[in-house]
């Protein structure tokens, strides 16, 4: 079997962001699908990396998975990562996957080592907006709809390292107000988005600690591993980090220096599959829990993800966009499904799940308005 195309399918949910897909095509019919990660206006570069690594591809058996990773970051980049590169690169791996899961006929998580688990917890995102009130509301939703998990970000403003004391209050009260209308029983994960320095990130986690946070995600980047393991070591929340981080080679230090109890890598963007996979593996001997980031689509993301967390024995929990779900049931051939907080494992063989495109070519790309660069003032943000 050999490969003969790699095909972009690039569509827009219409929920502020686009949506990239690949499908690899081989000789004997045998096709494959994946995702890349994309954010803002880096679709178009993404997609370019993509057909020009698949020129690495054609005439190639789609089982030497590996070694078309290895030689796609030493030889197509020259040992230079970055974001597009590797949101490329995981895109195909997946498809590679699914289709040699396919060839098998058997899952892509039995070629990994097999399942530790017959389903997949998730938590929902995607739901809240910037005010308390109709947030409150639509997390009861989300609770009477059976997550027992859901992730949001309290902290209003503009993105600055050092936030107003009335900006810490009034998240410290979003977190309040959610846990009284959820109850005791939901698990109430808190995203900060890498916006903070280690001052304000410390004083708001302590006056989250009484509301039972289940944890509290990238309070610094992790471009900045000590102060990120500074925060750490001064509050009692469990930290997590690493969907800014690409590959094994980047999370290494993030052990050596014990800067996170979670770690959260992106299936789309960290390297794929195996890469994931690789990268709990390495987490394990640190005692390090393992919970994929997701900002994707509820579907071929999401399938690819659930392949890796069922072999994982220190996974914890995944995450669910609620506000992609429509769009994805739409495109998706064996949509994803989640019950009582939970997604069964496919039995389908590959990924679990097609697209049909047909129907991507009803949510066409689109190019969003031209983004603002806000002036920052001491009273906020003045455009």
């Amino acid at each position: 079997m050999k490969v003969t195309n790699v095909r972009t399918f690039l569509v827009c949910p219409g929920r502020g962001k686009n949506w990239l897909f690949v499908k690899v095509e081989t000789d004997e019919g045998v096709h494959g699908w994946g995702e890349c990660y994309t954010q803002a206006d880096r679709d178009r570069a993404i997609e370019i990396h993509v057909h020009q690594l698949g020129r690495y591809l054609a005439g190639r058996s789609p089982f030497n998975i590996k070694h078309f990773t290895f030689m796609a970051y030493h030889d197509f980049a020259g040992k230079r990562g970055s974001m597009d590169l590797y949101c490329a690169i995981s895109g195909i791996e997946q498809a590679l996957w699914d289709i040699v899961g396919k060839s098998l006929n058997t899952p892509v998580y039995n070629l990994l080592g097999g399942a530790c688990r017959e389903k997949i917890r998730v938590y929902a995102n995607g739901w809240s907006s910037g005010t308390i009130a109709p947030s409150v509301e639509r997390a009861v939703q989300l609770v009477e709809q059976g997550f027992t998990a859901m992730k949001f970000d309290p902290f209003p403003g503009p993105w600055r390292t050092h936030i107003s004391r009335d900006d810490e209050r009034t998240a410290v009260e979003y977190v309040s107000a959610v846990r009284q209308a959820v109850g005791s029983d939901v698990d109430l994960l808190i995203e900060v988005h890498r916006r903070l320095a280690p001052d304000p990130a410390v004083r708001v986690a302590n006056m989250m600690e009484e509301f039972q946070v289940f944890w509290y995600e990238e309070p610094v980047s992790a471009r900045n591993l000590d102060a990120l393991a500074e925060v750490r070591q001064s509050i009692n929340l469990p930290v997590v980090t690493g969907e800014e981080l690409y590959t094994k080679v980047e999370f290494r230090q993030v052990f050596e220096k014990r800067a996170a109890d979670i770690l959260n890598p992106d299936v789309c963007n960290c390297g794929g599959i195996l890469e994931l996979k690789e990268i709990a593996a390495m987490a394990e001997p640190y005692l390090v829990a393992i919970s994929p980031h997701n900002y994707n689509s509820t579907t071929v993301g999401l399938a690819a993800t659930i392949q890796a967390c069922a072999v994982m024995p220190n996974f914890l929990i995944t995450e669910y966009f609620v506000n992609f779900n429509e769009c994805g049931d739409a495109i998706s051939i064996n949509p994803l499904t989640v019950e009582k907080g939970y997604i069964q494992l496919p039995t389908a063989p590959g990924l679990g799940l097609a697209l049909n495109e047909e129907a991507l070519a009803q949510y066409p790309y689109r190019e969003f308005p031209q983004r603002d660069l806000p002036q920052f003032n001491e009273e906020g943000p003045a455009t």
